[in-house]
């Protein structure tokens, strides 16, 4: 499409510019020009580095000027001649196409567009009619991964997962900043979340095997049409939050796997503290040591079976029993009675969420 765009505006301006103009991309072929018969044709004396630079330049009589993109040009304007006029004729075309692409991509391009939705700057009214001047699909189920890159690297993240994801019709690379990005994935009825944690894994693994980059990808809830997925992006965003609070180990966190610990992050401290001073009223969950901590981890993750954690433990039945009977005194708390156990499975959490140093009110 900017072939067409840029030798729509080329066409208007050759009057008023009485050279020889025209663009060309960063493989040297001559993708617009005032004279149609160049288009399609390769300048093989322009080479590729020359892009790298946004400053003007001299070949075989024509006066070049790099364009568009970030690190790398991905365009070149040139104007017939080397004088100081063809100079300003560059620089001149150069500002104008940039500002006409740009306007174009803000306009049309569905990256861009998908951008503004997750960041929520675009009005709700403003998204329906965007997906149809986009002939946007709204009925298919789409996600977001949210990718954070934990150390920095020189490898290209937003390239490499783009490649991973050839298919710019339904799945969309959005870079938010040096250390984001976001994958929207459009994905088939029947995928449940743990689908799309092997999906996320498998980014992951990629990322850290094959460019040693080391990242955390948390997953949003499952949305249908477009303008719900800035509230998957939002849920993508709040698990690896959680994460880093309720469990540092995992580097891919779904929203729809968070449970309690969801719940815990969002309440505020103050109603947090005054949970823990009342569950806490005979002893203080401080005074328990790291080994009473361990022996309490264990006897949950072995569903409250005495026999199954003492053996788990490598200590007899009976040291074990004596430890719950400690704790029950410090606390109040039976962790062998069910409700207890969950009472204070949540203070735990609410005690590690305190910890981090939240900043609610």
């Amino acid at each position: 499409m900017s072939n067409r765009l840029f030798q729509g505006v080329i066409h208007q301006m050759r009057d008023a510019i009485d050279r020889i103009i025209g663009v060309i991309d960063e493989s040297s072929v001559v993708i617009a020009c005032s004279q149609l018969a160049k288009v399609g044709s390769v300048n093989e004396h322009v080479v590729s580095e020359s892009f790298t630079v946004p400053s003007t330049f001299v070949v075989d009589g024509f006066t070049y000027l790099p364009f568009g993109g970030s690190a790398k040009a991905e365009y070149a304007v040139f104007v017939e001649g080397s004088d100081e006029n063809a100079q300003k004729y560059a620089k001149l075309l150069a500002v104008s196409l940039t500002s006409i692409k740009r306007y174009y991509d803000e306009k049309y391009d569905r990256g861009n567009f998908f951008k503004n939705v997750i960041l929520e700057n675009i009005l709700p009214g403003d998204i329906y009619l965007k997906t149809r001047e986009l002939h946007l699909n709204v009925d298919v189920l789409r996600v977001c991964l949210f990718i954070k890159i934990t150390a920095k690297s020189d490898i290209s993240v937003y390239d490499v997962v783009s490649n991973l994801f050839p298919d710019k019709s339904k799945d969309f690379v959005i870079n938010i900043n040096e250390t984001d990005i976001v994958l929207i994935k459009e994905i088939q009825p029947g995928i449940d979340h743990r689908d799309l944690e092997k999906l996320a894994k498998s980014i992951g693994d990629t990322l850290s095997s094959e460019f040693y980059v080391h990242c955390m990808i948390g997953i949003g809830s499952t949305v249908t049409g477009v303008k719900d997925l800035a509230r998957s992006f939002k849920e993508a965003q709040t698990s690896l939050e959680v994460g880093k609070v309720f469990d540092k180990e995992r580097n891919v966190i779904s929203y729809d796997n968070l449970g309690v610990a969801r719940l815990i992050y969002q309440l505020p401290t103050t109603l947090c503290e005054m949970f823990l001073r009342e569950i806490f009223k005979s002893g203080s969950i401080d005074s328990l040591d790291q080994e009473t901590l361990f022996t309490i981890q264990r006897f949950f993750e072995n569903n409250l079976n005495v026999s199954e954690t003492s053996r788990k433990l490598f200590v007899h039945r009976n040291t074990l029993v004596y430890r719950l009977e400690k704790i029950k005194k410090l606390t109040g708390l039976d962790l062998r009675e069910f409700e207890d156990a969950v009472v204070f499975k949540v203070a735990l959490m609410v005690k590690k969420y305190l910890s981090c140093s939240p900043v609610k009110y």
